[in-house]
Protein backbone atom coordinates (compact mmCIF):
# COMPACT_ATOMS: atom_id res chain seq x y z
CA UNK A 1 0.00 0.00 0.00
CA UNK A 2 1.05 3.74 -0.92
CA UNK A 3 -0.38 6.92 -0.13
CA UNK A 4 -3.69 7.83 1.04
CA UNK A 5 -4.56 4.24 1.44
CA UNK A 6 -1.92 3.37 4.01
CA UNK A 7 -2.44 5.89 5.96
CA UNK A 8 -3.92 5.19 9.71
CA UNK A 9 -4.40 7.62 12.62
CA UNK A 10 -3.75 7.99 16.16
CA UNK A 11 -5.97 10.34 18.18
CA UNK A 12 -5.05 11.96 21.50
CA UNK A 13 -7.48 13.58 23.95
CA UNK A 14 -4.93 16.03 24.50
CA UNK A 15 -1.35 16.53 23.01
CA UNK A 16 1.59 18.58 23.52
CA UNK A 17 2.47 20.23 19.89
CA UNK A 18 5.32 22.40 21.39
CA UNK A 19 5.30 25.97 20.98
CA UNK A 20 1.79 25.88 20.64
CA UNK A 21 1.68 24.18 24.10
CA UNK A 22 -1.21 21.73 24.99
CA UNK A 23 -4.02 21.65 22.65
CA UNK A 24 -7.39 19.57 22.55
CA UNK A 25 -8.47 16.77 20.50
CA UNK A 26 -5.44 16.24 18.09
CA UNK A 27 -5.31 13.76 15.23
CA UNK A 28 -2.12 12.54 13.92
CA UNK A 29 -1.78 11.10 10.41
CA UNK A 30 0.53 8.47 10.35
CA UNK A 31 2.06 6.43 6.81
CA UNK A 32 2.67 2.62 6.32
CA UNK A 33 6.52 3.11 7.34
CA UNK A 34 5.26 5.05 11.17
CA UNK A 35 5.79 8.18 10.03
CA UNK A 36 3.56 11.47 10.84
CA UNK A 37 2.21 12.84 7.23
CA UNK A 38 -0.79 15.25 9.07
CA UNK A 39 -1.26 16.57 12.38
CA UNK A 40 -4.86 18.67 13.42
CA UNK A 41 -6.13 19.72 17.00
CA UNK A 42 -9.75 19.96 17.36
CA UNK A 43 -10.97 16.80 15.43
CA UNK A 44 -13.19 14.49 15.95
CA UNK A 45 -11.66 10.40 16.40
CA UNK A 46 -12.48 8.39 13.49
CA UNK A 47 -12.96 5.20 13.07
CA UNK A 48 -10.25 2.76 13.55
CA UNK A 49 -8.22 5.88 15.11
CA UNK A 50 -5.81 4.45 17.94
CA UNK A 51 -7.10 6.84 20.77
CA UNK A 52 -5.34 7.98 23.93
CA UNK A 53 -6.35 9.37 26.46
CA UNK A 54 -4.79 12.04 28.70
CA UNK A 55 -1.67 14.12 27.32
CA UNK A 56 0.30 13.18 24.99
CA UNK A 57 4.10 13.88 24.62
CA UNK A 58 6.79 12.52 21.96
CA UNK A 59 8.05 9.10 23.08
CA UNK A 60 11.52 8.84 24.53
CA UNK A 61 14.57 7.54 22.77
CA UNK A 62 17.17 5.62 24.83
CA UNK A 63 20.42 6.23 24.28
CA UNK A 64 22.23 3.75 25.96
CA UNK A 65 21.39 0.04 27.29
CA UNK A 66 23.08 -3.00 28.70
CA UNK A 67 20.06 -5.47 28.53
CA UNK A 68 21.52 -8.04 31.00
CA UNK A 69 22.19 -5.31 33.44
CA UNK A 70 18.40 -5.68 34.60
CA UNK A 71 18.97 -8.53 36.32
CA UNK A 72 21.25 -6.51 38.93
CA UNK A 73 18.80 -4.17 39.86
CA UNK A 74 18.79 -4.42 44.01
CA UNK A 75 21.26 -6.66 43.95
CA UNK A 76 24.62 -4.85 44.63
CA UNK A 77 24.16 -2.79 47.52
CA UNK A 78 25.76 -5.25 50.15
CA UNK A 79 29.48 -4.75 51.25
CA UNK A 80 29.01 -1.12 51.17
CA UNK A 81 27.63 -1.32 47.22
CA UNK A 82 30.95 -0.33 45.67
CA UNK A 83 31.54 -0.13 41.87
CA UNK A 84 33.42 -3.12 42.61
CA UNK A 85 30.57 -4.85 44.55
CA UNK A 86 28.04 -4.58 41.63
CA UNK A 87 30.95 -5.53 38.82
CA UNK A 88 31.19 -8.86 40.49
CA UNK A 89 27.41 -8.95 40.45
CA UNK A 90 27.83 -8.53 36.59
CA UNK A 91 30.65 -10.75 35.59
CA UNK A 92 28.06 -12.92 37.34
CA UNK A 93 25.30 -12.47 35.06
CA UNK A 94 27.17 -12.02 31.84
CA UNK A 95 29.23 -15.02 32.55
CA UNK A 96 25.85 -17.29 32.83
CA UNK A 97 23.74 -16.00 29.63
CA UNK A 98 23.23 -18.27 26.92
CA UNK A 99 21.66 -17.19 23.34
CA UNK A 100 18.27 -18.34 25.03
CA UNK A 101 18.62 -16.24 28.03
CA UNK A 102 19.29 -13.21 26.41
CA UNK A 103 16.79 -13.20 24.61
CA UNK A 104 14.33 -14.13 27.46
CA UNK A 105 16.02 -11.17 29.55
CA UNK A 106 16.29 -8.84 26.86
CA UNK A 107 12.54 -9.43 25.88
CA UNK A 108 11.32 -8.41 29.21
CA UNK A 109 13.66 -5.45 29.62
CA UNK A 110 12.43 -3.89 26.33
CA UNK A 111 8.84 -4.38 27.38
CA UNK A 112 9.65 -2.46 30.13
CA UNK A 113 11.07 0.24 28.78
CA UNK A 114 7.77 0.49 25.88
CA UNK A 115 5.19 0.53 29.03
CA UNK A 116 7.46 2.81 30.78
CA UNK A 117 7.47 5.21 27.43
CA UNK A 118 10.72 4.43 25.93
CA UNK A 119 10.01 3.33 22.23
CA UNK A 120 13.55 3.13 20.76
CA UNK A 121 16.81 2.01 22.33
CA UNK A 122 20.60 1.75 21.71
CA UNK A 123 21.83 -1.31 22.87
CA UNK A 124 25.31 -1.01 23.85
CA UNK A 125 26.69 -5.10 23.13
CA UNK A 126 29.75 -6.50 24.46
CA UNK A 127 28.82 -10.20 24.96
CA UNK A 128 29.78 -11.47 21.65
CA UNK A 129 30.99 -15.11 22.46
CA UNK A 130 30.69 -18.43 24.08
CA UNK A 131 32.39 -17.49 28.04
CA UNK A 132 35.58 -18.82 26.87
CA UNK A 133 35.73 -16.40 23.76
CA UNK A 134 34.88 -19.05 21.13
CA UNK A 135 32.49 -17.47 18.23
CA UNK A 136 28.95 -19.00 18.30
CA UNK A 137 28.68 -20.88 14.75
CA UNK A 138 31.82 -22.01 14.73
CA UNK A 139 32.63 -25.98 15.53
CA UNK A 140 32.47 -27.41 18.84
CA UNK A 141 29.60 -27.84 21.15
CA UNK A 142 26.17 -25.36 21.47
CA UNK A 143 25.32 -25.94 17.31
CA UNK A 144 24.65 -21.78 17.43
CA UNK A 145 24.26 -19.71 14.87
CA UNK A 146 26.38 -17.27 13.67
CA UNK A 147 26.13 -13.57 15.85
CA UNK A 148 24.17 -15.80 17.92
CA UNK A 149 23.79 -13.20 20.76
CA UNK A 150 23.40 -10.26 18.44
CA UNK A 151 20.20 -12.34 16.55
CA UNK A 152 18.90 -12.67 20.23
CA UNK A 153 18.59 -9.51 21.13
CA UNK A 154 17.13 -8.28 17.91
CA UNK A 155 14.51 -10.70 18.31
CA UNK A 156 13.74 -9.39 21.53
CA UNK A 157 12.99 -6.07 20.33
CA UNK A 158 10.93 -6.84 17.82
CA UNK A 159 8.97 -9.21 20.18
CA UNK A 160 8.79 -6.15 21.92
CA UNK A 161 8.01 -3.44 18.93
CA UNK A 162 10.70 -1.10 20.48
CA UNK A 163 13.39 0.11 18.14
CA UNK A 164 16.87 -1.35 18.10
CA UNK A 165 20.04 0.39 17.22
CA UNK A 166 22.54 -2.66 18.06
CA UNK A 167 25.73 -1.06 19.21
CA UNK A 168 28.39 -4.08 18.39
CA UNK A 169 31.42 -3.14 20.71
CA UNK A 170 34.90 -3.62 20.32
CA UNK A 171 36.04 -4.88 23.44
CA UNK A 172 39.99 -5.84 23.70
CA UNK A 173 41.66 -5.07 26.96
CA UNK A 174 41.21 -5.40 30.82
CA UNK A 175 42.65 -2.13 30.93
CA UNK A 176 45.66 0.35 29.67
CA UNK A 177 48.51 -2.88 29.26
CA UNK A 178 46.26 -5.20 31.02
CA UNK A 179 44.52 -8.14 29.61
CA UNK A 180 41.36 -9.60 29.73
CA UNK A 181 40.07 -11.22 32.72
CA UNK A 182 38.67 -14.73 32.22
CA UNK A 183 34.86 -13.19 32.46
CA UNK A 184 35.63 -10.36 29.91
CA UNK A 185 37.03 -13.38 27.26
CA UNK A 186 33.47 -13.51 25.76
CA UNK A 187 33.52 -10.07 25.00
CA UNK A 188 36.57 -9.52 22.86
CA UNK A 189 37.36 -10.70 19.11
CA UNK A 190 41.36 -10.52 19.48
CA UNK A 191 41.53 -7.23 17.33
CA UNK A 192 40.16 -4.24 16.11
CA UNK A 193 40.47 -5.94 12.64
CA UNK A 194 38.55 -8.91 13.19
CA UNK A 195 35.88 -6.88 15.37
CA UNK A 196 35.20 -5.07 12.52
CA UNK A 197 34.90 -8.42 9.79
CA UNK A 198 32.40 -9.53 12.31
CA UNK A 199 30.74 -6.03 12.30
CA UNK A 200 30.24 -6.35 8.57
CA UNK A 201 29.28 -9.60 8.73
CA UNK A 202 26.37 -8.46 11.62
CA UNK A 203 24.95 -5.65 9.70
CA UNK A 204 24.48 -7.42 6.21
CA UNK A 205 22.79 -10.51 8.60
CA UNK A 206 20.71 -8.05 10.25
CA UNK A 207 19.66 -5.96 6.96
CA UNK A 208 18.63 -8.94 5.41
CA UNK A 209 16.20 -9.64 8.42
CA UNK A 210 14.86 -6.65 9.55
CA UNK A 211 13.99 -2.77 7.92
CA UNK A 212 16.37 -0.38 9.34
CA UNK A 213 13.10 1.41 11.37
CA UNK A 214 13.15 -1.65 13.55
CA UNK A 215 16.33 -3.16 13.84
CA UNK A 216 19.73 -1.22 12.45
CA UNK A 217 23.53 -1.63 13.60
CA UNK A 218 26.00 0.90 15.07
CA UNK A 219 29.25 0.54 16.33
CA UNK A 220 30.55 1.03 19.88
CA UNK A 221 34.33 1.36 21.62
CA UNK A 222 33.90 0.34 25.04
CA UNK A 223 36.55 2.54 26.72
CA UNK A 224 39.71 3.59 26.07
CA UNK A 225 41.14 1.51 28.23
CA UNK A 226 39.34 -1.48 26.49
CA UNK A 227 40.83 -0.98 23.06
CA UNK A 228 44.35 -0.33 22.78
CA UNK A 229 45.42 2.96 20.93
CA UNK A 230 46.81 1.22 18.37
CA UNK A 231 43.47 -0.80 17.83
CA UNK A 232 41.77 2.60 18.00
CA UNK A 233 43.93 4.18 14.93
CA UNK A 234 42.48 0.82 12.89
CA UNK A 235 39.18 1.40 14.22
CA UNK A 236 39.15 5.35 13.06
CA UNK A 237 40.59 4.91 9.52
CA UNK A 238 38.44 1.50 9.17
CA UNK A 239 35.18 2.37 10.59
CA UNK A 240 32.07 2.43 7.46
CA UNK A 241 31.49 6.41 7.08
CA UNK A 242 28.13 7.50 8.05
CA UNK A 243 27.57 4.62 11.45
CA UNK A 244 26.64 5.82 14.76
CA UNK A 245 29.60 5.48 17.10
CA UNK A 246 29.33 5.52 20.90
CA UNK A 247 31.97 4.93 23.88
CA UNK A 248 31.71 5.03 27.57
CA UNK A 249 33.85 8.52 28.58
CA UNK A 250 35.46 9.41 31.29
CA UNK A 251 32.84 7.65 33.70
CA UNK A 252 35.38 8.07 36.44
CA UNK A 253 38.44 9.97 37.40
CA UNK A 254 40.20 6.62 37.61
CA UNK A 255 40.10 6.08 33.86
CA UNK A 256 41.33 9.64 33.35
CA UNK A 257 44.11 8.88 35.10
CA UNK A 258 44.76 5.49 33.68
CA UNK A 259 44.79 7.30 30.48
CA UNK A 260 47.17 10.37 30.90
CA UNK A 261 49.45 8.03 32.60
CA UNK A 262 49.25 5.63 29.39
CA UNK A 263 48.67 8.55 26.64
CA UNK A 264 49.75 11.70 28.11
CA UNK A 265 46.24 12.58 27.09
CA UNK A 266 42.48 12.60 28.40
CA UNK A 267 40.66 10.19 26.88
CA UNK A 268 38.59 12.66 24.60
CA UNK A 269 42.09 14.11 23.73
CA UNK A 270 42.72 10.21 22.95
CA UNK A 271 39.39 9.67 20.71
CA UNK A 272 40.82 13.48 19.10
CA UNK A 273 44.13 12.09 18.40
CA UNK A 274 42.25 9.78 16.26
CA UNK A 275 39.90 12.10 14.46
CA UNK A 276 36.97 9.90 16.29
CA UNK A 277 35.74 13.11 18.06
CA UNK A 278 32.69 14.56 15.49
CA UNK A 279 28.82 14.36 14.87
CA UNK A 280 28.04 10.73 14.78
CA UNK A 281 30.08 10.55 18.09
CA UNK A 282 27.94 9.66 21.00
CA UNK A 283 29.85 9.89 24.55
CA UNK A 284 27.90 8.57 27.20
CA UNK A 285 28.49 9.84 31.02
CA UNK A 286 32.03 12.13 30.17
CA UNK A 287 31.12 12.80 33.84
CA UNK A 288 34.47 13.77 34.85
CA UNK A 289 35.77 16.10 31.52
CA UNK A 290 37.78 18.90 31.58
CA UNK A 291 37.03 22.50 29.88
CA UNK A 292 38.89 21.31 26.62
CA UNK A 293 37.31 18.13 26.62
CA UNK A 294 34.01 19.63 26.49
CA UNK A 295 35.49 22.19 23.92
CA UNK A 296 36.29 19.06 21.96
CA UNK A 297 32.83 17.67 22.20
CA UNK A 298 30.67 20.72 21.87
CA UNK A 299 33.14 21.95 18.58
CA UNK A 300 31.84 18.56 17.21
CA UNK A 301 28.51 19.18 17.84
CA UNK A 302 29.15 15.19 19.59
CA UNK A 303 25.96 13.74 21.35
CA UNK A 304 26.95 13.25 25.21
CA UNK A 305 24.54 10.71 26.35
CA UNK A 306 23.44 11.34 30.58
CA UNK A 307 22.52 8.53 32.27
CA UNK A 308 21.66 10.23 35.47
CA UNK A 309 19.73 7.76 37.58
CA UNK A 310 22.97 5.25 37.16
CA UNK A 311 25.43 7.54 37.14
CA UNK A 312 23.59 8.42 41.20
CA UNK A 313 23.49 4.42 41.91
CA UNK A 314 26.99 3.98 41.18
CA UNK A 315 28.51 7.10 42.86
CA UNK A 316 29.83 8.41 39.48
CA UNK A 317 28.78 11.92 39.88
CA UNK A 318 26.94 14.62 38.03
CA UNK A 319 28.66 15.79 34.91
CA UNK A 320 28.46 19.52 33.42
CA UNK A 321 25.36 19.23 31.72
CA UNK A 322 24.57 22.56 30.97
CA UNK A 323 28.57 23.34 30.01
CA UNK A 324 28.27 20.85 27.01
CA UNK A 325 24.84 21.93 26.21
CA UNK A 326 27.01 25.71 25.97
CA UNK A 327 29.33 24.65 23.82
CA UNK A 328 26.92 23.09 20.97
CA UNK A 329 27.01 19.37 21.78
CA UNK A 330 23.78 17.19 21.60
CA UNK A 331 22.36 15.89 24.98
CA UNK A 332 20.74 12.82 25.21
CA UNK A 333 19.28 10.45 27.88
CA UNK A 334 20.00 6.20 28.93
CA UNK A 335 18.94 4.20 31.06
CA UNK A 336 22.56 2.41 31.26
CA UNK A 337 22.42 -0.54 34.20
CA UNK A 338 18.28 -0.15 34.25
CA UNK A 339 18.49 0.79 37.92
CA UNK A 340 15.48 2.91 37.05
CA UNK A 341 13.62 2.21 33.66
CA UNK A 342 11.49 5.67 33.50
CA UNK A 343 11.90 8.67 30.74
CA UNK A 344 10.15 11.13 33.38
CA UNK A 345 13.01 10.44 36.17
CA UNK A 346 15.69 10.19 33.73
CA UNK A 347 14.44 14.25 32.80
CA UNK A 348 14.01 15.12 35.89
CA UNK A 349 17.29 13.79 37.29
CA UNK A 350 18.82 16.22 34.67
CA UNK A 351 17.72 18.95 35.77
CA UNK A 352 17.99 18.11 39.35
CA UNK A 353 21.76 17.05 38.76
CA UNK A 354 22.41 20.29 38.01
CA UNK A 355 20.53 22.37 40.04
CA UNK A 356 22.43 20.61 42.70
CA UNK A 357 25.81 21.03 41.09
CA UNK A 358 25.38 25.06 40.40
CA UNK A 359 22.57 25.41 43.36
CA UNK A 360 20.57 27.17 40.93
CA UNK A 361 17.31 25.96 39.32
CA UNK A 362 15.67 26.54 35.78
CA UNK A 363 18.46 24.72 33.72
CA UNK A 364 16.18 22.54 31.38
CA UNK A 365 12.47 23.49 31.06
CA UNK A 366 9.83 21.19 30.24
CA UNK A 367 10.65 22.00 26.22
CA UNK A 368 14.23 21.20 26.45
CA UNK A 369 13.71 18.10 28.83
CA UNK A 370 11.17 16.80 25.95
CA UNK A 371 13.73 17.23 23.45
CA UNK A 372 16.75 15.94 25.01
CA UNK A 373 14.71 12.76 25.95
CA UNK A 374 13.15 12.51 22.23
CA UNK A 375 15.06 13.89 20.17
CA UNK A 376 18.74 14.00 21.58
CA UNK A 377 18.31 10.15 22.20
CA UNK A 378 17.27 9.44 18.23
CA UNK A 379 20.13 12.21 16.82
CA UNK A 380 22.33 9.28 19.05
CA UNK A 381 21.10 6.30 17.26
CA UNK A 382 20.77 8.23 13.58
CA UNK A 383 17.17 7.98 13.57
CA UNK A 384 13.73 10.69 12.95
CA UNK A 385 12.77 11.55 16.57
CA UNK A 386 9.66 11.28 17.65
CA UNK A 387 7.00 14.43 17.25
CA UNK A 388 3.88 15.65 16.23
CA UNK A 389 5.21 17.13 13.12
CA UNK A 390 5.44 15.79 9.62
CA UNK A 391 8.74 13.65 8.87
CA UNK A 392 8.95 12.30 12.78
CA UNK A 393 8.04 9.17 13.93
CA UNK A 394 4.75 8.25 15.24
CA UNK A 395 6.03 7.02 18.90
CA UNK A 396 3.88 8.75 21.74
CA UNK A 397 3.54 8.39 24.99
CA UNK A 398 0.34 9.64 27.47
CA UNK A 399 0.14 10.37 30.66
CA UNK A 400 -2.63 10.75 32.85
CA UNK A 401 -2.56 14.69 34.21
CA UNK A 402 -4.80 13.73 37.14
CA UNK A 403 -2.96 11.13 39.09
CA UNK A 404 -1.79 11.56 42.51
CA UNK A 405 1.40 12.40 41.19
CA UNK A 406 0.18 15.21 38.77
CA UNK A 407 -3.19 16.53 39.78
CA UNK A 408 -2.65 20.39 39.90
CA UNK A 409 0.51 20.34 37.45
CA UNK A 410 0.27 22.63 34.48
CA UNK A 411 0.34 19.87 31.83
CA UNK A 412 3.30 21.94 29.74
CA UNK A 413 5.19 21.29 32.59
CA UNK A 414 3.94 17.31 33.52
CA UNK A 415 8.11 16.69 32.69
CA UNK A 416 8.46 17.72 36.46
CA UNK A 417 5.84 15.16 38.28
CA UNK A 418 4.68 12.37 35.95
CA UNK A 419 6.36 8.61 35.97
CA UNK A 420 6.50 6.11 34.43
CA UNK A 421 3.47 5.33 36.71
CA UNK A 422 1.26 7.93 34.92
CA UNK A 423 2.17 6.71 31.50
CA UNK A 424 -1.65 5.10 29.57
CA UNK A 425 -0.33 4.46 26.56
CA UNK A 426 2.77 4.16 24.36
CA UNK A 427 2.41 3.85 20.49
CA UNK A 428 5.03 2.91 18.40
CA UNK A 429 4.99 3.63 14.62
CA UNK A 430 1.53 4.49 15.02
CA UNK A 431 0.34 1.39 16.76
CA UNK A 432 -0.16 1.08 20.21
CA UNK A 433 2.19 -0.95 22.39
CA UNK A 434 1.08 -0.37 25.91
CA UNK A 435 -1.64 0.51 27.75
CA UNK A 436 -1.61 1.13 31.44
CA UNK A 437 2.07 -0.08 32.24
CA UNK A 438 0.80 -3.89 30.33
CA UNK A 439 1.92 -4.60 26.95
CA UNK A 440 -0.04 -5.17 24.40
CA UNK A 441 1.14 -8.32 23.25
CA UNK A 442 3.42 -9.67 25.78
CA UNK A 443 1.45 -8.67 28.69
CA UNK A 444 3.03 -7.53 32.36
CA UNK A 445 6.67 -6.26 32.28
CA UNK A 446 6.74 -7.74 35.79
CA UNK A 447 5.69 -11.81 35.03
CA UNK A 448 8.28 -11.51 32.58
CA UNK A 449 11.14 -10.15 34.55
CA UNK A 450 11.04 -12.44 37.09
CA UNK A 451 10.71 -15.45 35.34
CA UNK A 452 13.35 -14.67 32.65
CA UNK A 453 15.36 -13.32 36.32
CA UNK A 454 14.65 -17.28 37.90
CA UNK A 455 16.10 -18.68 34.99
CA UNK A 456 19.39 -16.61 34.64
CA UNK A 457 20.06 -17.10 38.36
CA UNK A 458 19.21 -20.88 38.12
CA UNK A 459 21.96 -20.64 34.90
CA UNK A 460 24.66 -18.84 37.20
CA UNK A 461 24.26 -21.05 40.33
CA UNK A 462 24.52 -24.04 38.05
CA UNK A 463 28.16 -22.61 36.39
CA UNK A 464 29.42 -21.66 39.84
CA UNK A 465 28.61 -25.18 40.88
CA UNK A 466 30.66 -26.46 38.24
CA UNK A 467 33.44 -24.39 38.97
CA UNK A 468 33.43 -25.23 42.33
CA UNK A 469 33.50 -28.64 41.54
CA UNK A 470 36.44 -28.52 39.05
CA UNK A 471 38.24 -26.51 41.30
CA UNK A 472 38.21 -29.72 43.81
CA UNK A 473 39.20 -31.84 40.75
Amino acid sequence: MSGRDAVRAVWCEHAWLEADGVRDAVRVEVDADGTVVGVRAGVAAQDGDVLLSGVAFPAAANAHSHAFHRALRGRTHDRGGTFWTWRETMYRAAGALTPELYEELATAAYAEMVAAGWTSVAEFHYVHHQPDGTPYGGEGPGGEEPHAMELALARAAVRAGIRLTLLDTCYLAGGFGTPLEDGQLRFSDGTAARWLDRLASLRAAISSLYPAQQVSVGAAIHSVRAVPEDQLAVIAQHLPSGMPLHIHLSEQPAENEDCLRATGTTPTGLLNRYGLVSERLSAVHATHVSDSDVAILGNARAVVVLCPTTEADLADGIGPAGEFRGAGATLALGTDQHAVVDPWLEMRALEHGERLRTGRRGHFDPAALHGVASLGGATAQGRPGAGFRPGCAADFMAVDPHSARTAGSVWEQLAYTATAQDVTAVVVGGALLARDGVHAALGRPADLLVAAIARLDEAADSLQLEEQHECRS
